[in-house]
């Protein structure tokens, strides 16, 4: 492979743009939910700051819905930049579900934003509650759709191949495809993790600038309460997810462990620096049997080994070691939410060690994801759709420099983009969000 191939930087291109794109439906896809129960919350109660608190967050989520919708258009553009032998093979399949996205959840979120943010004293209490379960119920949808395409090319089924083109003959068996449930509601956890540990972060950053009022630690509780439960159940997930891999795409789960050949009773490897030249680890260290145990539920189970699969196999190191950091921050996750959880539980406000926990991982569900993702994504090689296309077969014929410009454009103004995301962000932080009036029985009264 020449320094400038054009393959390689179409990849290249294609993941910085979808590594910046996914950043933003991570969180918006749970912190709708977030907004809605800050209002339900005000609707039962008639207390202020939840007021206050929906109307702080409904303008970070506005924000954050812009950035994914500039961010997604530009990704779809590749589709035919780069990749169009991608549309050319499984356009019937993509293509529908790509509209579907579109028409069924962009819209919702699009058209009733605006009401979220601005039409409260217009419409009455209940067509702006009303808003915010479309918006929410918006972005679960608009998940649902890009998971569905993204696990049937991981999982494909319910087609036939014509002339070399996927037609589609079976759309439930689309739909509902082998690795769906698992990768949906993993992604769905992901995004409720995501966004709780920007709430709990965020307020934690508020409350070490002295901002001490309830709507603070109303978010601030909400986060970590939320971030609490559902780390454990992404783990139970996580697990069988890793099943459901095991079964449909050993390779990825052999590089996952970096297990190069078939072995019984296989170890679970801390730390190792796979090597692809003498196919075998460096510097292992690892749990004996604690894979097979885990991936088998036997400690003697056989696991299939990367030499098995005759050199089609992703790459090793980067999904080896994007599965670890996902472990990893995930288990930072189940710390210091349940530390800060038992805290708050039983006084009024954390400890400053606390806060600036929080507020260090603040960010910490956007680098699981992309760990995450650069795992399902590169454990797919080198196959687009598992068993239908090939990566190289998919590239356009556009030249390397010409690639070469466009990606270092790209992450020019995403590095821009991402750093003016995060300091409108603190921006807002230090300057309170308000609702747009103050509750009063007589808007009480409307609902």
């Amino acid at each position: 492979m020449s320094e400038l191939d054009p393959a390689m930087l179409a990849r290249i291109q294609f993941a910085a743009n979808i590594s910046f794109h996914i950043l933003f439906p991570t969180i918006t896809i749970a912190l709708g939910w977030i907004l809605l129960f800050f209002k339900l919350r005000f609707l039962k109660t008639g207390q202020d700051h939840w007021l206050q608190a929906y109307y702080f967050w409904v303008k970070v989520f506005a924000l954050t819905f812009a950035m994914g919708v500039v961010s997604g258009i530009t990704m779809s553009f590749q589709f035919g930049t780069n990749w169009p032998g991608y549309m050319e093979t499984v356009g019937n399949i993509a293509g529908p579900l790509l509209a579907y996205e579109v028409l069924t959840a962009f819209f919702l979120e699009a058209s009733f934003l605006g009401i979220m943010l601005f039409g409260r004293k217009r419409v009455g209490e209940r067509m702006h509650t009303l808003a915010t379960v479309l918006v929410a119920g918006g972005t679960t949808l608009s998940a649902f759709w890009i998971l569905v395409l993204n696990s049937w090319m991981q999982t494909p089924v319910g087609f036939e191949m014509i002339d070399g083109q996927a037609h589609p003959t079976d759309w439930l068996a689309i739909l509902f495809n082998p690795s769906l449930p698992y990768r949906l509601t993993h992604m769905l956890l992901a995004s409720g993790l995501t966004a709780s540990f920007l709430v709990a972060g965020l307020s934690a950053y508020r409350w070490l600038r002295r901002d001490r009022s309830p709507d603070v630690m109303a978010a601030m509780r909400t986060g970590v309460a939320v971030a609490a439960l559902l780390i454990p159940v992404q783990i139970f997930v996580g697990d069988l997810h890793g099943l459901n891999t095991l079964e449909h795409q050993p390779a990825k789960v052999a590089a996952m462990e970096g297990i190069w050949k078939d072995e019984k009773g296989a170890p679970a490897l801390i730390f190792a620096m796979p090597n692809e030249e003498t196919r075998s680890n460096d510097y292992a260290i690892g749990i004996p049997k604690l894979a097979s145990l885990i991936l088998t539920h036997s400690l003697d189970g056989e696991i299939k080994g990367l030499d098995s699969f005759k050199g089609v196999h992703p790459p090793v190191a980067p999904v080896f070691w994007g599965f670890r950091v996902m472990v990893g921050v995930g288990m930072a996750m189940l710390l210091v939410s349940w530390w800060t959880a038992w805290r708050l539980r039983k006084h009024a406000e954390p400890t400053r060690g606390q806060a600036l926990a929080l507020t260090g991982m603040m960010f910490s569900g956007w680098v699981a994801t992309l760990a995450g993702w650069y795992v399902t994504e590169i454990g797919r090689q080198p196959w687009l759709v598992t068993g239908v296309l090939r990566t190289a077969d998919a590239i356009s014929d556009v030249p390397a420099p010409i690639i070469g410009i466009s990606l270092t454009a790209y992450l020019l103004i995403y590095v821009f983009l991402l750093g003016s995301y995060v300091a409108v962000l603190l921006y807002l932080a230090r300057h309170r969000g308000k609702p747009d009036h103050k509750p009063a029985a007589s808007g009480l009264q409307e609902a």
